[in-house]
């Protein structure tokens, strides 16, 4: 099949679950629905390996930056004064425990413990799998970090809706 015929399989794929998951209400279900759609027609094996034209996926990062960059305002500049130390402990907490998770599944799964540690890093998905991928092993790091983003995009909204009635929130 031709390159571009292809993308625009996954584009459709992506595009329309994307859209479909507006519906449901949950946080960045967009995105989560443009994960799953893409990554069920390439998992499918029926369709080649999406070629992206070079310079697209880093056109795309820099897109996504700059709308996250975006978010970033003046007031967040401010709120940083009280959050850094929170910020600081939840960042050494999470590589930590990472790394913790990553050796502790190397041994007792039998997995690469390039793939575990990068696998269980605390990252995006695309950040971690061009990581894998200089390691020769980003598919395999851009499966685990696609699990845990799907995961938690749809099981971290629920939770908190549940926790926060019952006091665990300072509003």
């Amino acid at each position: 099949m031709h390159p571009l015929a292809t993308l625009l399989i996954y584009l459709i794929a992506g595009t329309g679950m994307g859209l479909l998951t507006l519906r449901t209400g949950i946080a960045a279900a967009p995105l989560a629905g443009a994960l799953l759609g893409a990554g069920l027609v390439s998992m499918s094996g029926r369709i080649d390996v999406a070629e992206w034209p070079i310079g697209t996926r880093t056109t795309i990062e820099i897109a996504i930056g700059t709308v996250i960059g975006t978010g970033l305002t003046k007031n967040a500049l401010a709120d940083l004064q009280n959050l850094w130390r929170p910020a600081l402990l939840i960042t050494i907490t999470l590589v930590l425990t990472g790394v913790v998770i990553g050796l502790w599944s190397s041994k007792l799964l039998g997995i690469d413990p390039v793939i575990s540690l990068l696998g269980a890093a605390p990252g995006g998905i695309s950040g971690m799998s061009l990581v894998g991928a200089e390691f020769g092993v980003g598919a395999a790091v851009a499966t685990l970090h696609a699990v845990r983003l799907i995961t938690v995009l749809l099981v971290l909204p629920l939770l908190v809706k549940l926790l926060t009635p019952i006091g665990l929130s300072d509003s």
